[in-house]
């Protein structure tokens, strides 16, 4: 017995060594991470890929898993065996589409002057000359489809000779096309604009193409809005998400049925935006993804048909996590995928019963079980117009209230992308907790989750309640006792960097410390060279040269960071990409150079190959170790 309490009492020592880590810039960049490849054909079993960053190489290593939709062990495979349903085979089998770039416009050098093989120069008479981190090379996506067993080149372009693109590019996939029913017609999406037109509006479409007649048909002419991912019922009625107002990607998007010429939206009267969706089995209901109160969740609302009854929508899940997929129904199970603060994804079947979740998939539960966990808290604070707004507050592994922490307020980009509970492998909380830091993560006005009026209200008012927002989040949590008030920061990315650089032109000494990520600094260089304009104009209310536009001239005036340079008194560190085209070079050379001539403690971290992100895994460790050390600096 003695033996054995000795053997005991040395395991429970071994675990309680284990549960002291934290998770470190290298740890989190030894997290697997899952991607969702497909079902089998039979439904029953489930195909995922694992990637591991690969430090040595700097980029990934990929390994491939089988399991049972309803759990159990995972069984390792090779690429070769993984075999689920391709619904880019026609519903008939005898067809297969897929995508690939078409050269359709010269636009290299070499290209127009054939003796000048070794130029290099890009020719444009338009705007659309780059996007995200592409320059236009004259080559556009398009869908092809062929005999299944058919030679590649035997396929028929859908779009021949058309200079628009499917998928949409940067981040369109083969969720931009679909088959009919009948297999007699292809269903698409593309913004069939040119030049300034395309750089201007978000006006996609979904259009249908006839294989017999080679004729194509808009079907969502009338909004002048996002109409994006077709996806057919069982019982053949088409459905797609839709943004109505033009120029708006953050507007309320809702789900539109279409069926024997009868268009309904399912969510018109329903307070709330949807992410994704996917039909049920029967074809009687959607299912759906949706943020709401800080998270995203599973909701469902019934499609009517033909009978005459106002759809309604039901809120499935709660609890403080994300469902990020939706991947099957599976009698009476949701197969999906789910994240939150301190975990990366892995996939869960939801009971729609008894509205629980059983895990099926567990890739990091061994690494996560060796690491002490920050406590994840939702906390409400009144904001100056007397609104409860929702901040999550992180805080560090084994906290003791008695102690006093270093603080960050962290600045969220979009700016009107949800604050949930995401899990990160950049701007990730459980990281920047487990160094000893409390984050304070508010959903400040621009959040979508509570509210279309809530969500809308960040737009053309960048400089105004949003910040007293802010500010209202962190004053709050400097009340208590664990807060140490002479130890607060400010970081964020997008505009989470806009909202840093204007911080720290009127925070009034709050701060001691700012980081700011590829962050807008001078809006109006910003609309000089951000390639997606329409984004622009419907935030800012247009041109920086239009002098009769007040609401223009006040966000590249009042509400422009560079106006309140003079104000800055603060050390920042000040992160940018060079391939970053939405947020664009300038500006945080821009903001270097002043607050270098400023003669305050600053630092530039400059990835000339990196974008809007950090993809690359050694540059995300640079860009980790370089954000705490500067905070271990200055904080």
């Amino acid at each position: 017995m003695k033996r054995i309490a000795l053997l005991f009492g040395l395991f429970l020592s071994v675990l309680l060594v284990q549960g002291q880590e934290v998770m470190t810039p290298e740890r989190l960049w030894q997290v697997e991470r899952l991607s969702v490849l497909g079902l089998n054909n039979e439904g029953d079993a489930l195909f995922y890929r694992v990637s591991v960053p690969n430090m040595e190489t700097n980029g990934f290593d990929y390994s491939y898993y089988k399991i049972s939709i309803t759990g159990g062990e995972s069984e390792k495979i090779t690429k070769d065996e993984v075999a689920v349903v391709d619904k880019n085979i026609s519903p008939n089998g005898r067809y297969h589409m897929f995508d690939k770039p078409v050269a359709i416009e010269a636009i290299h050098s070499k290209d127009v002057y054939k003796s000048l093989t070794k130029s290099d120069a890009y020719i444009y008479t338009d705007l659309d000359n780059r996007h995200w981190d592409t320059w236009n090379d004259g080559n556009y996506n398009h869908v092809f489809y062929k005999e299944k067993n058919a030679d590649d080149a035997t396929a028929i372009d859908i779009m021949p000779n058309e200079p628009y693109y499917t998928p949409q590019r940067p981040f369109g996939g083969d969720e931009d096309y679909v088959w009919g029913p009948d297999s007699k017609s292809i269903y698409y999406v593309s913004k069939k604009l040119k030049g300034k037109a395309y750089a201007t509006s978000t006006n996609t479409d979904i259009y249908k193409y006839d294989l017999a007649t080679k004729t194509t048909t808009n079907i969502t002419e009338k909004n002048l809005g996002y109409d994006v991912a077709p996806n057919f019922s069982s019982q053949g009625a088409l459905a797609w998400l839709q943004m109505k107002t033009p120029g708006n990607e953050s507007d309320k998007n809702d789900i539109i049925v279409l069926e024997n010429g009868v268009e309904q939206n399912l969510t018109a009267r329903w307070d709330g935006t949807v992410r994704s969706f996917k039909w049920s089995n029967d074809g009687r209901n959607v299912y759906f993804t949706a943020p709401v109160d800080g998270t995203i969740q599973l909701f469902v609302v019934n499609y009517p048909g033909k009978k005459r009854i106002a759809p309604v929508v039901t809120q499935l899940s709660e609890g403080h996590f994300d469902v990020t997929s939706i991947i099957s129904e599976a009698k009476n199970e949701l197969l999906v995928t789910r994240t939150d603060m301190n975990h990366a994804a892995e996939v869960f079947s939801f009971d729609l019963k008894k509205k629980t979740f059983k895990q099926i998939t567990a890739i990091n539960t061994e690494l996560y079980s060796t690491i002490d966990m920050p406590k994840v808290e939702k906390r409400y604070v009144t904001t100056t117009d007397n609104k409860q707004m929702l901040v999550w507050v992180i805080l560090p592994p084994n906290f003791d209230p008695a102690k006093k922490y270093p603080t960050l307020l962290y600045a969220q980009g979009g700016p009107q992308s949800p604050l949930t509970q995401f899990y990160s492998y950049r701007w990730n909380f459980q990281l920047m907790a487990s160094q000893g830091y409390i984050v304070v993560a508010p959903n400040r006005r621009g959040m979508p989750g509570h509210g279309v009026e809530w969500n809308a209200a960040i737009s053309k008012d960048w400089g105004g309640q949003v910040m007293d927002d802010y500010l209202s989040a962190i004053d709050d949590l400097a009340k208590e006792p664990y807060v140490d008030n002479d130890r607060l920061g400010a970081v964020g990315a997008s505009f989470g960097g806009y909202s840093v650089f204007y911080l720290a032109g009127m925070h009034e000494n709050r701060f001691k410390t700012f980081i700011s990520h590829n962050g807008v600094f001078d809006n109006r260089s910003m609309y000089g060279t951000t390639e997606e304009l329409f984004f622009v104009n419907h935030d800012w209310g247009g041109s920086y040269w239009d002098k009769e536009n007040a609401v223009a001239q006040k966000a590249y005036n009042e509400f422009n960071p560079i106006t309140k340079v003079s104000n800055w008194n603060t050390p920042m560190l000040i992160i940018q990409c060079g391939k970053d085209y939405r947020v664009p070079i300038e500006q945080g050379l821009s903001a270097f150079q002043a607050v270098q001539l400023l003669d305050i403690k600053s630092k530039l971290i400059y990835f000339p190959e990196e974008n809007h992100w950090i993809l690359e895994p050694q540059n995300a460790i640079v860009w980790q170790t370089e954000f705490f050390k500067w905070l271990e600096d200055t904080l």
